[in-house]
């Protein structure tokens, strides 16, 4: 029997009745988003400390502070590394060079495009909002808000045009005719920080109005070297008028106003703001067909009092991911949310927000990114050869450009860089046909040249060797004692392996580098039965029992197949028994679940999907909040693991051979359309 999609997506719509910033909800496109309070709009602009601030954002969105446009990397001094017998520079010492350092970090950064809220004559009035009823429809992507303001109702849709960057509102009160509401749209300076929003700089930026007649006018902004155009239309009877150097009123004599916002970046692709109904028919037609089209999971008639936390944790993330992480740009960590590291994205944690898609039967929104990797690949070829290697070397902390951020952690990372290898893998598996895998050979040819030339051959025991200098997934290591990374060098093994597949499945041939390097790499580290975080870390369940337990992950998100199961079950245990659970990040209980899965441990794989700890919340909107990290009140890696979990545990992966096999069999009951299976 058909999976009922609508009526579970429906049960899921997120309520708020109240002023919650934990509740915040966001309409957004993949590449541009634009998130509300109970108002249906951004009725404050006071940001709360820890909480998440109200932003508009796009993934084009990116400022330099004045003079910090040219990145003055040749000013750097670097720290010296011993590999192989020769000195590698790296990024990691800000001593002495603490302003140029951290200028390299904080620019670019991602700016709030636009403060959009409702205001009345009476200031305060706003935030006596009554009887507030607000509901976001995930079937048509739609936020509706209905509240008072001294007993005369206020009614509010919210949407964003899934194919432009378009905000549409309409907005219904007999406070608009009577002129005590309006609409007010601010433009801020642009920050590095959460809020991305600097309103103590007016003189440091231009906000120029023109008008066009019949409802439509244009702001031209211009914010040191960047600009863009915010282009308006508004319904019959309503009008803007300019009242601050930053600062323009929507208002309108009849109750109904209708207002669409567009932007469009300079050199951008011209587009024409459309109106409410033809936004709305859009963003309808989209998001049914976003559902429908998909695969989908039900755990709704199980017997399990968490399935139905689980069902809803799962279609808010399928939402979350979709409005944030689909766009033509690898997305930070806060997604289009707010900022985190400045708004810059982190390569390692781009396979977590958008590798789901391609299990989900959606392969078309992770392969939009991937062509970033094509962009940025003369850059990391630079990369390599600047410090002596083959192939590119690809980025950690980065921006549009490709340019990796100084870092005493990030430019010593490098599990980022078989992921080329599993997105590329992953396509051809789930998307066979598409245009993206010829086009992708000379990034896998540039990933595998890198990866055999950055091992090292040990001859004392006749293999090769992953580090020293190196800092693993678990961050807390020293990066000149670290040596063979359990997960690091199984992620290698896996990559090298496909790499090869890869290109003879495209009648390619490869690098004969790469079959010597994976016939002959070390073996996974252990001590006393137990897999070890790297080869210098006896004390792997002691002293380091803290952060990402990533040696589990070689079982779990690679197949395993350089793994001793036995081994491996055994430290699962331990870590169960061992390790500091709050220490664990959003994304290590949904990677520890697939393990446990892979294990046949199914009743652990949804203890630890679900298991109640301060990283592993999960607020009413579905964001996967870091508590108690005050700088992390979304963070989207987490939503995208769960997805990878939940693909593996009902899809399965090879040698699985029983319906959901990561699913226990009492308790449970699941069932699952369109799924693509892991490998």
């Amino acid at each position: 029997m058909p999976i009922e999609r609508k009526r579970l997506v429906n049960e899921m719509n997120p309520k708020v009745h109240a002023w919650d910033p934990d509740s915040f909800l966001t309409v957004g496109n993949g590449n541009f988003a634009y998130t509300v309070d109970c108002s249906g709009t951004q009725s404050q602009i006071v940001y709360t400390k820890g909480k998440t601030p109200l932003c508009t954002m796009s993934t084009w969105g990116m400022h330099d502070y004045p003079g910090k446009e040219e990145k003055h990397y040749e000013r750097l001094t670097l720290r010296q590394y011993k590999h192989a017998g020769r000195s590698i520079g790296y990024m990691s010492d800000d001593t002495g060079q603490e302003t140029l350092f951290g200028d390299l970090r904080v620019n670019p950064h991602r700016f709030n495009l636009a403060h959009i809220g409702l205001q009345t004559r009476d200031p305060y009035a706003m935030k006596s909002m009554e009887s507030i009823n607000q509901e976001l429809d995930l079937w048509s992507g739609t936020i509706t808000s209905s509240f008072c303001i001294d007993d005369v109702p206020i009614h509010v849709e919210t949407l964003c045009h899934p194919k432009q960057d378009q905000l549409s509102f309409r907005i219904q009160s007999s406070l608009l005719e009577m002129g005590v509401l309006h609409l007010a749209l601010d433009f801020p300076y642009p920050s590095h920080a959460i809020t991305a929003s600097d309103y103590a700089k007016p003189d440091a930026h231009i906000s120029e109005l023109n008008s066009y007649g019949n409802g439509r006018y244009c702001i031209k902004r211009t914010i040191d070297a960047v600009t863009y155009d915010v282009h308006l239309l508004l319904s019959e009877h309503a009008s803007l008028k300019q009242t601050a150097s930053h600062e323009f009123i929507l208002s309108s004599s009849e109750e109904i106003m209708e207002v669409n916002v567009l932007f469009l970046p300079q050199g951008g692709k011209q587009e024409n703001v459309v109106t409410f109904n033809q936004a709305r028919t859009a963003c309808g037609l989209y998001w049914s067909s976003f559902w429908q089209d998909g695969a989908f999971i039900d755990v709704s008639s199980s017997i399990d009092q968490r399935a139905w936390e689980l069902q809803r944790r799962m279609i808010l993330s399928r939402y979350l991911l979709a409005i944030q992480c689909s766009g033509n740009m690898p997305p930070p960590e806060t997604g289009l949310t707010c900022n985190s590291w400045y708004g810059k994205f982190h390569l390692e944690m781009h396979l977590l927000h958008a590798a789901h898609f391609a299990l989900f039967g959606q392969p078309e929104l992770l392969e939009r990114s991937l062509s970033y990797y094509l962009d940025i690949l003369p850059g990391a070829y630079e990369r390599a050869q600047s410090q002596g290697y083959q192939g590119a070397r690809w980025p950690k902390m980065t921006d549009p450009s490709g340019n990796d951020s100084p870092s005493a952690i990030g430019t010593l990372l490098c599990w980022q860089q078989p992921h080329p290898i599993f997105y590329g893998s992953l396509v051809r598996k789930t998307h066979p046909d598409s245009a993206l895998l010829p086009a992708w050979i000379p990034v896998i040819k540039a990933t595998a040249d890198f990866m055999v030339d950055y091992v090292t051959w040990d001859q004392s025991r006749n293999a090769y060797v992953l580090g020293p200098p190196v800092i693993p997934v678990q961050e807390n290591h020293d990066p000149e004692h670290t040596l063979n990374p359990t997960f690091e060098l199984s992620y290698w093994r896996w990559a090298l392996s496909e790499a090869i597949a890869f290109l003879e499945n495209l009648g390619e041939p490869s690098n004969p580098k790469w079959k010597q390097v994976l016939d002959n790499l070390a073996p996974l580290p252990t001590k006393d039965g137990l897999y070890l975080a790297h080869e210098n870390c006896p004390d792997t369940y002691g002293a380091y029992a803290y952060d990402h337990p990533s040696f589990l992950f070689s079982l779990g998100l690679l197949d395993g197949r350089d793994v001793d199961q036995t081994v491996m079950e055994q430290s699962l245990q331990m870590v169960m028994e061992r390790w500091q659970v709050n220490e664990l990040w959003g994304w290590d209980f949904p990677l520890m679940a697939m393990t446990a899965a892979r294990l046949g441990k199914t009743d652990l794989a949804i203890d630890l999907l679900l298991m109640d700890s301060p990283k592993n919340t999960y607020t009413p909107n579905g964001h996967n909040a870091q508590r108690p990290k005050e700088d992390l009140p979304v963070y989207l890696p987490g939503n995208g693991a769960l997805l990878l979990a939940v693909a593996l545990l009902a899809g399965g992966w090879k040698g699985s051979n029983t319906p959901y096999p990561g699913f226990p069999k009492n308790g449970w009951c699941v069932q699952a359309e369109g799924l693509k299976r892991f490998w």
